[in-house]
Protein backbone atom coordinates (compact mmCIF):
# COMPACT_ATOMS: atom_id res chain seq x y z
CA UNK A 1 0.00 0.00 0.00
CA UNK A 2 1.73 3.54 -0.37
CA UNK A 3 2.21 6.32 1.34
CA UNK A 4 -1.01 7.93 -0.12
CA UNK A 5 -3.55 5.51 -0.06
CA UNK A 6 -2.24 6.06 3.88
CA UNK A 7 -3.00 9.32 3.84
CA UNK A 8 -6.28 8.93 2.45
CA UNK A 9 -7.18 6.02 5.27
CA UNK A 10 -6.16 8.38 7.74
CA UNK A 11 -8.55 10.86 6.37
CA UNK A 12 -11.45 8.80 6.32
CA UNK A 13 -10.52 7.44 9.98
CA UNK A 14 -10.85 10.77 11.29
CA UNK A 15 -14.02 11.56 9.27
CA UNK A 16 -15.56 8.39 11.58
CA UNK A 17 -14.28 9.32 14.08
CA UNK A 18 -15.13 13.04 14.37
CA UNK A 19 -18.85 11.64 13.70
CA UNK A 20 -18.26 9.25 16.43
CA UNK A 21 -17.34 12.12 18.91
CA UNK A 22 -20.47 14.03 18.07
CA UNK A 23 -22.45 11.22 19.23
CA UNK A 24 -21.15 10.78 22.31
CA UNK A 25 -21.19 14.12 23.97
CA UNK A 26 -20.21 17.47 23.03
CA UNK A 27 -17.15 17.56 25.63
CA UNK A 28 -15.74 14.18 25.49
CA UNK A 29 -16.06 14.08 22.05
CA UNK A 30 -14.12 17.81 21.63
CA UNK A 31 -11.54 16.40 23.69
CA UNK A 32 -11.31 12.88 21.90
CA UNK A 33 -11.87 14.19 18.48
CA UNK A 34 -9.39 17.23 19.43
CA UNK A 35 -6.55 14.58 20.64
CA UNK A 36 -7.20 11.69 17.78
CA UNK A 37 -7.10 15.23 14.99
CA UNK A 38 -4.07 16.41 16.93
CA UNK A 39 -2.57 12.78 16.28
CA UNK A 40 -4.00 12.38 12.97
CA UNK A 41 -2.22 16.25 11.79
CA UNK A 42 1.36 14.87 13.03
CA UNK A 43 1.00 11.40 11.18
CA UNK A 44 -0.81 12.96 8.08
CA UNK A 45 2.31 15.46 8.22
CA UNK A 46 4.94 12.77 8.38
CA UNK A 47 3.38 10.55 5.96
CA UNK A 48 2.93 14.07 3.79
CA UNK A 49 7.32 14.49 4.60
CA UNK A 50 7.96 11.20 3.34
CA UNK A 51 6.13 11.21 0.72
CA UNK A 52 7.22 14.06 -0.41
CA UNK A 53 10.56 12.77 0.18
CA UNK A 54 10.00 9.44 -1.55
CA UNK A 55 8.43 11.40 -4.95
CA UNK A 56 11.23 13.45 -4.93
CA UNK A 57 13.75 10.21 -4.88
CA UNK A 58 11.56 8.70 -7.23
CA UNK A 59 11.43 11.79 -9.58
CA UNK A 60 15.74 11.54 -9.77
CA UNK A 61 15.96 7.89 -10.22
CA UNK A 62 13.30 8.57 -13.13
CA UNK A 63 16.10 11.12 -14.74
CA UNK A 64 18.98 9.65 -14.34
CA UNK A 65 18.05 6.51 -16.01
CA UNK A 66 16.27 8.79 -18.96
CA UNK A 67 19.67 10.11 -18.77
CA UNK A 68 21.49 6.82 -18.96
CA UNK A 69 18.76 5.75 -22.06
CA UNK A 70 19.06 8.47 -23.83
CA UNK A 71 22.93 8.60 -23.93
CA UNK A 72 22.79 4.93 -25.22
CA UNK A 73 20.06 5.82 -27.53
CA UNK A 74 22.44 8.20 -28.96
CA UNK A 75 25.38 5.66 -29.23
CA UNK A 76 23.57 3.38 -31.06
CA UNK A 77 21.96 5.70 -33.57
CA UNK A 78 25.62 7.19 -34.09
CA UNK A 79 27.61 3.76 -34.52
CA UNK A 80 24.25 2.49 -37.27
CA UNK A 81 24.72 5.93 -39.47
CA UNK A 82 28.56 5.28 -39.30
CA UNK A 83 27.52 1.65 -40.36
CA UNK A 84 24.80 2.82 -42.89
CA UNK A 85 27.11 5.45 -44.35
CA UNK A 86 29.82 2.95 -44.49
CA UNK A 87 27.41 0.68 -46.23
CA UNK A 88 26.46 3.39 -48.49
CA UNK A 89 29.26 4.35 -49.33
CA UNK A 90 30.43 0.52 -50.40
CA UNK A 91 27.21 0.50 -52.49
CA UNK A 92 27.89 3.99 -54.63
CA UNK A 93 31.38 2.83 -55.20
CA UNK A 94 30.15 -0.59 -56.40
CA UNK A 95 27.32 1.59 -58.29
CA UNK A 96 29.40 3.93 -59.46
CA UNK A 97 31.91 1.80 -61.12
CA UNK A 98 28.94 -0.48 -62.88
CA UNK A 99 27.72 2.75 -64.09
CA UNK A 100 30.94 3.55 -65.80
CA UNK A 101 31.21 0.48 -67.13
CA UNK A 102 27.57 0.70 -68.89
CA UNK A 103 27.71 4.56 -69.86
CA UNK A 104 31.23 3.30 -71.42
CA UNK A 105 29.42 0.18 -73.07
CA UNK A 106 26.32 2.55 -74.27
CA UNK A 107 28.65 5.01 -75.59
CA UNK A 108 30.12 2.41 -77.57
CA UNK A 109 26.85 0.93 -79.11
CA UNK A 110 25.40 4.68 -79.70
CA UNK A 111 28.62 5.59 -81.51
CA UNK A 112 28.57 2.07 -83.61
CA UNK A 113 24.76 2.73 -84.14
CA UNK A 114 25.29 6.55 -85.35
CA UNK A 115 28.32 5.31 -87.87
CA UNK A 116 25.52 3.14 -89.00
CA UNK A 117 22.41 5.37 -89.40
CA UNK A 118 24.65 7.96 -90.93
CA UNK A 119 25.98 5.48 -93.36
CA UNK A 120 21.99 4.65 -93.79
CA UNK A 121 21.47 8.37 -94.19
CA UNK A 122 24.20 8.95 -96.71
CA UNK A 123 21.92 5.82 -99.23
CA UNK A 124 18.85 7.34 -98.30
CA UNK A 125 19.32 10.75 -98.98
CA UNK A 126 21.31 9.40 -102.43
CA UNK A 127 18.03 7.05 -103.15
CA UNK A 128 15.94 10.33 -102.33
CA UNK A 129 18.02 12.41 -105.06
CA UNK A 130 17.67 9.49 -107.60
CA UNK A 131 13.86 9.03 -106.56
CA UNK A 132 13.66 13.52 -107.02
CA UNK A 133 15.48 13.14 -110.46
CA UNK A 134 13.16 10.64 -111.69
CA UNK A 135 9.95 11.54 -110.07
CA UNK A 136 11.18 15.18 -111.92
CA UNK A 137 11.71 13.29 -115.23
CA UNK A 138 8.69 11.76 -115.11
CA UNK A 139 6.99 14.94 -114.38
CA UNK A 140 8.27 16.87 -117.52
CA UNK A 141 7.37 14.05 -119.58
CA UNK A 142 4.02 13.78 -118.14
CA UNK A 143 3.34 17.34 -118.35
CA UNK A 144 4.53 17.12 -121.75
CA UNK A 145 2.26 14.57 -123.06
CA UNK A 146 -0.52 16.44 -121.23
CA UNK A 147 0.47 19.39 -122.90
CA UNK A 148 0.94 17.88 -126.31
CA UNK A 149 -2.77 15.86 -125.64
CA UNK A 150 -4.28 19.89 -125.43
CA UNK A 151 -2.14 21.08 -128.33
CA UNK A 152 -3.99 17.95 -130.62
CA UNK A 153 -7.47 19.01 -128.77
CA UNK A 154 -7.16 22.37 -129.39
CA UNK A 155 -5.39 22.25 -133.43
CA UNK A 156 -8.41 19.38 -133.74
CA UNK A 157 -11.12 22.28 -132.61
CA UNK A 158 -9.06 24.95 -134.58
CA UNK A 159 -9.43 23.05 -137.51
CA UNK A 160 -13.25 21.95 -137.14
CA UNK A 161 -13.97 25.16 -136.59
CA UNK A 162 -12.19 26.49 -139.54
CA UNK A 163 -13.58 23.65 -141.50
CA UNK A 164 -17.08 25.02 -140.73
CA UNK A 165 -16.03 29.26 -141.40
CA UNK A 166 -15.11 27.76 -144.65
CA UNK A 167 -18.26 26.06 -145.41
CA UNK A 168 -19.70 29.44 -143.97
CA UNK A 169 -17.21 31.74 -146.14
CA UNK A 170 -17.75 29.71 -149.17
CA UNK A 171 -21.85 29.98 -148.80
CA UNK A 172 -21.94 33.70 -147.83
CA UNK A 173 -19.64 34.08 -150.95
CA UNK A 174 -22.13 32.15 -153.08
CA UNK A 175 -24.81 34.33 -151.69
CA UNK A 176 -22.86 37.17 -152.36
CA UNK A 177 -22.64 36.39 -155.82
CA UNK A 178 -25.51 36.42 -156.73
CA UNK A 179 -26.87 39.30 -155.01
CA UNK A 180 -24.10 40.95 -156.59
CA UNK A 181 -24.97 39.49 -160.44
CA UNK A 182 -28.76 40.71 -159.27
CA UNK A 183 -27.89 43.89 -158.59
CA UNK A 184 -25.59 44.48 -161.83
CA UNK A 185 -28.86 42.99 -163.67
CA UNK A 186 -30.90 45.90 -161.60
CA UNK A 187 -28.22 48.56 -162.44
CA UNK A 188 -28.04 47.82 -166.11
CA UNK A 189 -31.82 48.09 -166.20
CA UNK A 190 -32.08 50.96 -164.21
CA UNK A 191 -29.37 52.61 -166.21
CA UNK A 192 -31.34 52.15 -169.21
CA UNK A 193 -33.97 53.40 -167.73
CA UNK A 194 -32.31 56.74 -166.85
CA UNK A 195 -31.06 57.30 -170.38
CA UNK A 196 -34.20 56.37 -171.79
CA UNK A 197 -35.88 59.15 -169.43
CA UNK A 198 -33.14 61.72 -170.00
CA UNK A 199 -33.42 61.66 -173.42
CA UNK A 200 -37.00 62.04 -173.35
CA UNK A 201 -37.45 64.41 -170.83
CA UNK A 202 -34.39 66.93 -170.73
CA UNK A 203 -33.36 66.24 -174.63
CA UNK A 204 -30.02 65.96 -173.52
CA UNK A 205 -26.83 64.33 -175.53
CA UNK A 206 -25.83 61.28 -174.50
CA UNK A 207 -22.23 62.56 -173.23
CA UNK A 208 -24.41 64.63 -170.81
CA UNK A 209 -26.71 62.76 -169.56
CA UNK A 210 -23.69 59.59 -169.34
CA UNK A 211 -21.99 62.57 -167.21
CA UNK A 212 -24.66 63.22 -164.50
CA UNK A 213 -25.56 59.33 -164.63
CA UNK A 214 -21.56 58.49 -163.30
CA UNK A 215 -21.52 61.04 -160.91
CA UNK A 216 -25.16 60.05 -159.55
CA UNK A 217 -23.50 56.41 -159.41
CA UNK A 218 -20.35 57.54 -158.09
CA UNK A 219 -22.20 58.79 -155.38
CA UNK A 220 -24.02 56.05 -154.57
CA UNK A 221 -20.58 53.66 -155.30
CA UNK A 222 -18.74 55.45 -153.17
CA UNK A 223 -21.46 54.91 -149.72
CA UNK A 224 -21.89 51.47 -150.90
CA UNK A 225 -18.10 50.96 -150.90
CA UNK A 226 -17.68 52.50 -147.77
CA UNK A 227 -20.32 50.08 -146.28
CA UNK A 228 -18.86 47.21 -147.64
CA UNK A 229 -15.30 48.02 -146.49
CA UNK A 230 -17.06 48.70 -142.96
CA UNK A 231 -18.28 45.39 -143.26
CA UNK A 232 -15.55 43.83 -144.74
CA UNK A 233 -13.50 45.43 -141.31
CA UNK A 234 -15.39 44.05 -138.73
CA UNK A 235 -15.08 40.17 -140.57
CA UNK A 236 -11.57 41.21 -140.64
CA UNK A 237 -11.87 42.13 -136.96
CA UNK A 238 -13.69 39.12 -135.81
CA UNK A 239 -11.65 36.72 -137.85
CA UNK A 240 -8.44 38.20 -136.39
CA UNK A 241 -9.69 38.47 -132.75
CA UNK A 242 -10.25 34.55 -132.77
CA UNK A 243 -6.81 33.61 -134.29
CA UNK A 244 -5.25 35.57 -131.86
CA UNK A 245 -6.72 34.14 -128.53
CA UNK A 246 -5.52 31.04 -129.55
CA UNK A 247 -1.57 32.17 -129.43
CA UNK A 248 -1.47 35.32 -127.50
CA UNK A 249 -4.56 36.80 -125.57
CA UNK A 250 -4.10 33.52 -123.27
CA UNK A 251 -0.42 34.07 -122.79
CA UNK A 252 -1.19 37.50 -122.04
CA UNK A 253 -3.70 36.77 -119.55
CA UNK A 254 -1.58 34.21 -117.52
CA UNK A 255 1.15 37.57 -116.76
CA UNK A 256 0.34 39.68 -114.28
CA UNK A 257 3.18 39.82 -111.89
CA UNK A 258 4.44 42.61 -110.61
CA UNK A 259 7.48 44.86 -111.44
CA UNK A 260 9.99 47.10 -109.14
CA UNK A 261 12.17 49.62 -109.84
CA UNK A 262 15.64 49.54 -108.05
CA UNK A 263 16.28 52.97 -107.03
CA UNK A 264 19.97 54.25 -106.07
CA UNK A 265 19.20 54.71 -102.19
CA UNK A 266 18.47 52.37 -99.69
CA UNK A 267 16.95 53.46 -96.16
CA UNK A 268 18.41 52.05 -93.31
CA UNK A 269 16.69 52.24 -89.81
CA UNK A 270 18.97 52.55 -86.46
CA UNK A 271 17.91 52.31 -83.20
CA UNK A 272 18.44 55.68 -81.96
CA UNK A 273 20.11 58.83 -83.31
CA UNK A 274 22.97 58.21 -80.77
CA UNK A 275 24.07 55.12 -83.21
CA UNK A 276 25.35 57.83 -85.67
CA UNK A 277 28.43 58.28 -83.68
CA UNK A 278 29.23 54.69 -83.66
CA UNK A 279 29.01 54.27 -87.38
CA UNK A 280 31.25 57.61 -87.73
CA UNK A 281 34.18 56.28 -85.22
CA UNK A 282 36.64 57.75 -83.82
CA UNK A 283 38.20 60.62 -86.44
CA UNK A 284 35.41 58.67 -88.83
CA UNK A 285 37.94 55.70 -89.27
CA UNK A 286 34.55 53.55 -88.90
CA UNK A 287 33.28 55.07 -91.59
CA UNK A 288 35.60 54.93 -94.01
CA UNK A 289 36.56 51.38 -93.36
CA UNK A 290 32.91 50.64 -94.08
CA UNK A 291 32.86 52.44 -97.56
CA UNK A 292 35.87 50.87 -98.39
CA UNK A 293 34.97 47.72 -97.95
CA UNK A 294 31.51 47.45 -99.71
CA UNK A 295 32.61 50.52 -102.72
CA UNK A 296 29.11 52.08 -101.26
CA UNK A 297 28.61 55.36 -99.73
CA UNK A 298 27.57 55.96 -96.45
CA UNK A 299 25.06 59.24 -95.70
CA UNK A 300 24.82 60.21 -92.10
CA UNK A 301 22.41 63.29 -92.01
CA UNK A 302 19.80 64.67 -90.08
CA UNK A 303 17.57 62.38 -91.26
CA UNK A 304 15.80 61.03 -87.69
CA UNK A 305 16.20 56.83 -86.78
CA UNK A 306 17.74 56.08 -90.16
CA UNK A 307 21.09 56.33 -92.18
CA UNK A 308 21.32 56.01 -96.47
CA UNK A 309 22.97 53.65 -98.28
CA UNK A 310 23.88 55.34 -101.91
CA UNK A 311 25.29 53.23 -104.73
CA UNK A 312 24.17 52.47 -108.44
CA UNK A 313 25.05 48.65 -108.31
CA UNK A 314 22.28 47.18 -106.26
CA UNK A 315 24.63 44.27 -105.29
CA UNK A 316 26.92 46.39 -103.54
CA UNK A 317 24.09 48.28 -101.78
CA UNK A 318 22.22 45.49 -100.82
CA UNK A 319 25.44 43.71 -99.32
CA UNK A 320 25.94 47.21 -97.25
CA UNK A 321 22.46 46.91 -95.77
CA UNK A 322 23.01 43.35 -94.87
CA UNK A 323 26.19 44.08 -93.09
CA UNK A 324 25.19 47.68 -91.75
CA UNK A 325 21.67 45.74 -90.00
CA UNK A 326 24.17 42.89 -88.84
CA UNK A 327 26.59 45.54 -87.43
CA UNK A 328 24.04 47.35 -85.44
CA UNK A 329 22.11 44.16 -84.58
CA UNK A 330 25.50 42.92 -82.74
CA UNK A 331 26.53 46.49 -81.15
CA UNK A 332 30.35 46.30 -81.73
CA UNK A 333 31.42 48.50 -84.74
CA UNK A 334 34.93 48.96 -85.36
CA UNK A 335 37.36 48.13 -88.45
CA UNK A 336 38.22 44.40 -88.24
CA UNK A 337 34.86 43.84 -87.07
CA UNK A 338 33.51 45.38 -89.84
CA UNK A 339 35.68 43.69 -92.27
CA UNK A 340 34.36 40.67 -90.76
CA UNK A 341 30.63 40.82 -91.52
CA UNK A 342 31.19 42.56 -94.79
CA UNK A 343 32.97 39.06 -95.78
CA UNK A 344 30.34 37.38 -94.17
CA UNK A 345 27.25 39.17 -96.19
CA UNK A 346 29.24 38.85 -99.68
CA UNK A 347 29.26 34.60 -99.02
CA UNK A 348 25.36 35.69 -98.11
CA UNK A 349 24.58 37.29 -101.21
CA UNK A 350 25.85 34.32 -103.53
CA UNK A 351 23.75 32.23 -101.75
CA UNK A 352 20.97 34.37 -101.87
CA UNK A 353 21.71 35.22 -105.71
CA UNK A 354 21.95 31.74 -106.41
CA UNK A 355 18.58 30.64 -104.74
CA UNK A 356 16.92 33.77 -106.59
CA UNK A 357 18.32 32.08 -109.94
CA UNK A 358 16.89 28.76 -108.54
CA UNK A 359 13.53 29.92 -108.03
CA UNK A 360 13.49 31.87 -111.03
CA UNK A 361 14.24 28.56 -113.24
CA UNK A 362 12.27 26.26 -111.30
CA UNK A 363 9.34 29.01 -111.84
CA UNK A 364 10.29 29.32 -115.60
CA UNK A 365 10.34 25.13 -116.15
CA UNK A 366 13.78 25.24 -117.34
CA UNK A 367 15.79 22.71 -115.70
CA UNK A 368 19.49 21.33 -116.85
CA UNK A 369 21.61 24.39 -116.14
CA UNK A 370 24.63 24.47 -114.78
CA UNK A 371 25.14 26.48 -111.79
CA UNK A 372 27.54 29.14 -113.37
CA UNK A 373 24.61 30.17 -115.08
CA UNK A 374 22.31 29.99 -112.58
CA UNK A 375 24.52 32.18 -110.53
CA UNK A 376 24.29 34.80 -113.48
CA UNK A 377 20.64 34.14 -113.76
CA UNK A 378 20.05 35.46 -109.83
CA UNK A 379 22.23 38.37 -110.35
CA UNK A 380 19.57 39.81 -112.96
CA UNK A 381 17.15 40.13 -109.59
CA UNK A 382 19.23 43.35 -109.24
CA UNK A 383 19.44 44.60 -112.46
CA UNK A 384 15.97 46.43 -113.81
CA UNK A 385 15.34 47.63 -117.25
CA UNK A 386 13.55 51.09 -117.52
CA UNK A 387 11.91 50.10 -114.04
CA UNK A 388 11.15 46.89 -115.17
CA UNK A 389 13.09 43.89 -112.92
CA UNK A 390 15.23 41.76 -115.69
CA UNK A 391 14.55 38.63 -113.78
CA UNK A 392 10.68 39.14 -113.41
CA UNK A 393 10.57 39.90 -117.19
CA UNK A 394 12.81 37.23 -118.30
CA UNK A 395 10.74 34.44 -116.49
CA UNK A 396 7.67 36.31 -118.19
CA UNK A 397 9.32 35.66 -121.79
CA UNK A 398 9.82 32.22 -120.74
CA UNK A 399 6.24 31.33 -120.21
CA UNK A 400 4.94 33.07 -123.51
CA UNK A 401 7.41 31.90 -125.13
CA UNK A 402 6.39 28.24 -124.27
CA UNK A 403 2.71 28.95 -124.59
CA UNK A 404 3.19 29.85 -128.28
CA UNK A 405 5.49 26.98 -128.97
CA UNK A 406 2.91 24.94 -127.79
CA UNK A 407 0.54 26.64 -130.14
CA UNK A 408 2.59 26.25 -132.80
CA UNK A 409 3.56 22.35 -132.53
CA UNK A 410 7.07 23.44 -131.38
CA UNK A 411 9.71 22.35 -128.27
CA UNK A 412 7.91 24.15 -125.67
CA UNK A 413 10.82 23.58 -123.16
CA UNK A 414 13.42 24.49 -125.39
CA UNK A 415 11.57 28.16 -125.60
CA UNK A 416 10.97 28.71 -122.04
CA UNK A 417 15.31 28.00 -122.16
CA UNK A 418 15.35 30.37 -124.86
CA UNK A 419 13.27 32.63 -123.18
CA UNK A 420 14.77 33.01 -119.56
CA UNK A 421 18.10 33.52 -120.87
CA UNK A 422 17.34 35.73 -123.73
CA UNK A 423 18.85 38.84 -121.37
CA UNK A 424 21.71 36.84 -119.33
CA UNK A 425 24.61 39.35 -120.94
CA UNK A 426 22.60 42.17 -118.45
CA UNK A 427 23.77 40.47 -115.48
CA UNK A 428 27.84 41.14 -116.31
CA UNK A 429 27.41 44.14 -119.35
CA UNK A 430 28.44 46.58 -116.07
CA UNK A 431 31.27 44.67 -115.94
CA UNK A 432 32.24 43.58 -119.22
CA UNK A 433 32.75 45.50 -122.44
CA UNK A 434 30.07 45.38 -125.20
CA UNK A 435 26.29 44.98 -125.21
CA UNK A 436 23.98 42.57 -123.58
CA UNK A 437 23.49 40.84 -126.30
CA UNK A 438 27.18 40.02 -127.46
CA UNK A 439 27.86 39.21 -123.87
CA UNK A 440 24.88 36.89 -123.70
CA UNK A 441 26.00 35.20 -126.66
CA UNK A 442 29.50 34.44 -125.53
CA UNK A 443 28.06 33.34 -122.24
CA UNK A 444 25.87 30.44 -123.28
CA UNK A 445 28.60 29.52 -126.26
CA UNK A 446 30.51 28.82 -122.93
CA UNK A 447 28.02 27.11 -121.01
CA UNK A 448 27.17 24.76 -124.04
CA UNK A 449 23.36 25.79 -124.49
CA UNK A 450 21.69 24.73 -127.77
CA UNK A 451 22.14 27.03 -130.98
CA UNK A 452 18.58 27.37 -130.71
CA UNK A 453 18.86 29.42 -127.44
CA UNK A 454 22.19 30.97 -128.71
CA UNK A 455 20.65 32.11 -131.68
CA UNK A 456 17.22 33.62 -129.55
CA UNK A 457 19.89 35.60 -127.42
CA UNK A 458 21.25 37.04 -130.88
CA UNK A 459 17.89 37.94 -132.39
CA UNK A 460 16.16 38.69 -129.86
CA UNK A 461 15.76 42.37 -131.03
CA UNK A 462 15.87 41.90 -134.81
CA UNK A 463 13.99 38.61 -135.66
CA UNK A 464 14.34 39.31 -139.53
CA UNK A 465 18.06 37.99 -139.36
CA UNK A 466 16.88 34.94 -137.00
CA UNK A 467 17.77 31.27 -138.34
CA UNK A 468 15.28 29.59 -136.19
CA UNK A 469 11.35 29.71 -135.19
CA UNK A 470 12.24 30.33 -131.40
CA UNK A 471 14.38 33.83 -131.95
CA UNK A 472 11.30 35.12 -133.61
CA UNK A 473 8.96 33.58 -130.52
CA UNK A 474 11.40 35.10 -128.00
CA UNK A 475 11.21 38.45 -129.66
CA UNK A 476 7.39 38.72 -130.07
CA UNK A 477 7.15 37.40 -126.16
CA UNK A 478 9.67 40.15 -125.21
CA UNK A 479 7.73 42.48 -126.60
CA UNK A 480 4.92 41.92 -125.25
CA UNK A 481 6.41 41.45 -122.07
CA UNK A 482 7.85 45.00 -122.20
CA UNK A 483 4.76 47.10 -123.96
CA UNK A 484 2.22 45.25 -120.99
CA UNK A 485 0.83 48.52 -119.56
CA UNK A 486 2.28 48.84 -116.37
CA UNK A 487 6.06 47.17 -116.78
CA UNK A 488 7.65 50.05 -117.94
CA UNK A 489 7.52 53.41 -116.57
CA UNK A 490 7.79 56.76 -118.49
CA UNK A 491 8.11 60.65 -117.33
CA UNK A 492 5.58 62.84 -116.67
CA UNK A 493 6.97 64.89 -119.80
CA UNK A 494 7.36 62.10 -122.16
CA UNK A 495 3.53 60.78 -120.89
CA UNK A 496 2.17 64.54 -121.52
CA UNK A 497 3.57 64.66 -125.00
CA UNK A 498 2.36 61.41 -125.89
CA UNK A 499 -1.12 62.34 -125.45
CA UNK A 500 -0.56 65.69 -126.94
CA UNK A 501 0.44 63.85 -130.11
CA UNK A 502 -2.27 62.01 -130.22
CA UNK A 503 -4.68 64.51 -129.83
CA UNK A 504 -2.73 66.27 -132.73
CA UNK A 505 -2.72 63.63 -135.40
CA UNK A 506 -6.99 63.28 -134.98
CA UNK A 507 -7.27 66.56 -135.34
CA UNK A 508 -5.23 67.14 -137.95
CA UNK A 509 -7.89 65.23 -140.67
CA UNK A 510 -10.70 67.27 -142.36
CA UNK A 511 -14.11 66.71 -140.61
CA UNK A 512 -12.86 66.32 -137.40
CA UNK A 513 -14.62 68.81 -134.75
CA UNK A 514 -12.49 68.11 -131.99
CA UNK A 515 -10.11 64.71 -130.12
CA UNK A 516 -9.79 63.70 -126.90
CA UNK A 517 -6.92 61.37 -125.51
CA UNK A 518 -8.73 59.46 -122.76
CA UNK A 519 -7.55 55.95 -120.33
CA UNK A 520 -4.35 57.00 -119.98
CA UNK A 521 -3.45 57.74 -123.67
CA UNK A 522 -4.97 54.08 -124.35
CA UNK A 523 -7.64 55.58 -126.54
CA UNK A 524 -8.42 58.55 -128.94
CA UNK A 525 -12.05 59.61 -128.84
CA UNK A 526 -12.58 61.81 -131.84
CA UNK A 527 -15.74 64.19 -132.42
CA UNK A 528 -16.56 64.38 -135.70
CA UNK A 529 -18.70 67.16 -138.29
CA UNK A 530 -22.07 65.10 -139.12
CA UNK A 531 -22.80 67.28 -142.07
CA UNK A 532 -19.17 66.50 -143.13
CA UNK A 533 -18.73 62.77 -142.28
CA UNK A 534 -21.10 60.34 -142.64
CA UNK A 535 -21.71 57.00 -140.76
CA UNK A 536 -19.47 54.60 -144.04
CA UNK A 537 -16.98 57.29 -143.90
CA UNK A 538 -16.41 57.25 -139.92
CA UNK A 539 -15.09 53.62 -140.05
CA UNK A 540 -12.65 55.10 -142.97
CA UNK A 541 -11.43 57.91 -140.70
CA UNK A 542 -10.77 55.73 -137.94
CA UNK A 543 -8.96 53.30 -139.78
CA UNK A 544 -6.62 56.05 -141.46
CA UNK A 545 -6.35 58.03 -138.10
CA UNK A 546 -4.95 54.52 -136.29
CA UNK A 547 -2.45 53.94 -139.66
CA UNK A 548 -0.80 57.45 -138.62
CA UNK A 549 -0.51 56.52 -135.12
CA UNK A 550 0.85 53.51 -136.28
CA UNK A 551 3.31 55.42 -138.60
CA UNK A 552 4.18 58.43 -136.56
CA UNK A 553 4.44 57.01 -132.74
CA UNK A 554 5.89 55.02 -130.38
CA UNK A 555 3.90 53.82 -127.74
CA UNK A 556 3.79 50.44 -124.89
CA UNK A 557 0.70 48.70 -126.03
CA UNK A 558 -2.31 49.06 -128.21
CA UNK A 559 -4.22 52.67 -128.87
CA UNK A 560 -7.93 52.22 -129.82
CA UNK A 561 -9.18 54.78 -131.68
CA UNK A 562 -13.09 55.80 -131.21
CA UNK A 563 -14.96 57.60 -134.00
CA UNK A 564 -18.28 59.63 -132.52
CA UNK A 565 -20.62 61.39 -135.18
CA UNK A 566 -23.87 62.43 -133.69
CA UNK A 567 -26.30 64.85 -134.79
CA UNK A 568 -28.11 67.01 -132.60
CA UNK A 569 -31.36 69.23 -132.81
CA UNK A 570 -31.68 72.14 -130.54
CA UNK A 571 -35.31 74.60 -130.97
CA UNK A 572 -36.22 76.98 -128.09
CA UNK A 573 -39.92 77.46 -127.23
CA UNK A 574 -40.32 81.27 -126.78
Amino acid sequence: MSLLDLVLLLLVLLLGAALFLRRRGEEQAGREARELLEAAKEEAREALEAARKEARDILEAARQEAKALREEAEARAKALRQEVEAELKRRSEAQEAEAKRRLQEAEERLKAEREELHAERGRLRSLQEELKEERERLKAEREELRREGERLAKRAEALDARAARLEEAEAELVRKEEALKAEARALEERLKEVERKLYEVAGLTPEEARRLILERLDQELEEEKAQKVRAALEKARLEAKREAQKILAQAMQRQASETAAQLAVTVVPIPSDAMKGRIIGREGRNIRAFEALTGVDLIIDDTPDAVLLSSFNPVRREIARMALEELLKDGRIHPSRIEEVVEKAKQEMKTFIYERGEEAALEAGVVGLKPGLIQLLGRLHFRSSYGQNVLKHSVQVAHLAGIMAAELGLDAALARRAGLLHDIGKSVDREVEGSHVEIGIALARRFGEPKEVVDAIAHHHDPDNAETLYAVLVAAADALSAARPGARRESLEEYLQRLEALERIALSFPGVETAFAVQAGREVRVIVKPEKISDAKATLLAREIAGRIEKEMNYPGQVQVTVVRETRAVEYAR
